[in-house]
């Protein structure tokens, strides 16, 4: 989504940028090739391989402007998770940010690392962590410890899967005999579970195990809520937060989140005035959640899902007239 997110994020000279998931860095580069030295990027990701990934790529943006007689930015690159997301900047004396962009979930080149354990490659360990290094507990280690019940409502929670109750039922079964290791021992435990008349349909009958299974074990609903809280508070007046989803479950907090903070009055419903003073502090820039295009759907096909909401960061009560038809006058255009 680099079109969508170019428009609507719009990062210009001397903007504070922030790419709190860099991942491929892919969209690190495009936010960064639109900075001069007058501004600054800084881009965090928990996963060393991404963090190697982007210190190249965005050393070879850098050289590439440099050769175009442009003056780069200055950047900084740190570990950890987004829900750290205040330990992280305060370390960085910068101040307020002016763009920050979360793009959630597993990144390709993860999904293409069959030892991460991410996808169904045959014989890959369950892993599944998003920071190897930091992390111990891996999902076949969540497989073999979780109770019954506790695989149950993991299943219906985070993967939203219908049969949650029969694949658990077959996964504490199965490790009686022996511990669920690799893909190929969860994905014949979950296709046993599974009626074959449901195993035609939706995709792959694991999918939602899967993202369940990823989803619990790295907390990433929890990191995404205290993530999004944290960069609201950083935004700078007029500032922009962007967050790229591909499920439900993801797109629903985001956009509580993002209501939460535009709709602050907590009055009473019957009361003809606000009394209790708190105003908004976003607005959202993206009428629902923007969808990939039909074009980058088929040409990326694990993009198709993809869902960006993107709002702004209202100003403090008592700005000027002048400076609140100019942030709704942004809005109207986008």
């Amino acid at each position: 989504m680099t079109a969508e997110v170019n428009k609507y994020l719009a990062p210009a000279l001397g903007h504070i940028v922030v790419d709190a998931t860099l991942g491929g860095a892919g969209h690190a580069t495009l936010l960064y090739q639109q900075l001069d030295s007058s501004g600054y990027f800084v881009g965090i990701d928990q996963d060393d391989q991404a963090l190697a990934a982007a210190r190249d790529r965005l050393a070879a943006c850098g050289a590439e402007l440099s050769a175009a007689g442009k003056d780069p930015a200055p950047y900084r690159l740190l570990k950890g998770n987004f829900r750290d997301l205040d330990r992280l900047l305060a370390a960085i004396p910068l101040g307020s940010i002016d763009r920050i962009l979360f793009d959630i979930g597993v990144s390709s080149p993860q999904l293409d690392d069959a030892q991460r354990g991410f996808s169904y490659h045959p014989g890959s360990p369950l892993d599944m962590r998003m920071d190897p290094v930091g992390q111990t507990l891996t999902a076949a280690d969540l497989l073999a410890q979780a109770s019954e019940a506790e695989l149950r409502d993991l299943l219906r929670n985070y993967g939203e899967e219908r049969w949650a109750s029969r694949i658990a039922h077959f996964i504490v079964k199965q490790r009686e005999q022996s511990p669920l290791q690799t893909s190929d021992d969860l994905v014949a435990v979950v296709k046993a579970a599974i009626p074959a008349s449901a195993r035609r349909e939706g995709g792959h009958p694991a999918r939602r195990t899967y993202q369940a299974l990823r989803i619990a074990l790295n907390d990433e609903l929890a990191a995404l809520q205290e993530g999004l809280n944290a960069a609201v508070g950083w935004l700078a007046e007029g500032g922009r937060i962007g967050v790229i989803t591909f499920h439900s479950l993801e797109d629903r907090l985001v956009k509580n989140c993002f209501a939460a903070f535009e709709d602050r009055c907590i009055c009473p419903p019957d009361l003809p005035v606000c009394a209790c003073g708190r105003t908004p502090i976003l607005r959202s820039l993206t009428r629902g959640a923007v969808k990939v295009s039909a074009q980058e759907a088929e040409a990326n096909p694990r993009a198709r899902s993809a869902r960006l909401r993107v709002a702004q960061r209202l100003a403090a009560a008592g700005q000027s007239a002048e400076e609140r038809e100019r942030q709704e006058q942004q809005v109207i255009q986008l």
